[in-house]
């Protein structure tokens, strides 16, 4: 059993041993390679034509759609956000509104009721 414990010790030791041995010949090919690294980082990305496999082409498109989708909900959605702060001043301004309107629909109420006093009026007149 111990001699069992210490064999898979070595076996993982020397798994991570591996390990680490990758990770060190990739960092040193990465600081071979880090001139070129530089230029590329450098060099604006939008000026190279990426070639996309054509089985991929669909899944571009719809990505392309919902881009655009996603930019134009968050531009309604940023538009929104800008007028938060105004809610309050529309709401009074609506109430201010909604009252003038009530004192207007009183109004042509009285009026209603003047002209049709004013055409009884009439009639009696001229049926005298």
């Amino acid at each position: 059993s111990r001699a069992m414990g210490s064999t898979l010790q070595f076996y993982f030791l020397g798994k991570k041993c591996d390990i680490l041995q990758d990770m060190n010949r990739h960092l040193e090919a990465v600081l071979k390679e880090k001139k070129a690294l530089k230029k590329m980082l450098i060099k604006p990305r939008c000026q190279d034509s990426l070639p996309i496999e054509a089985t991929c082409h669909k899944y571009i498109v719809e990505l392309l759609i919902e881009a655009v989708t996603f930019i134009e909900k968050l531009e309604s959605h940023l538009q929104t956000v800008r007028i938060l702060p105004q809610v309050p001043n529309i709401m009074k301004n609506m109430d201010t509104v909604l009252a003038k309107t009530e004192m207007l629909v009183i109004e042509l109420e009285e009026l209603a009721d003047q002209i049709l006093k004013w055409r009884e009026l009439h009639k009696r007149v001229y049926s005298d």
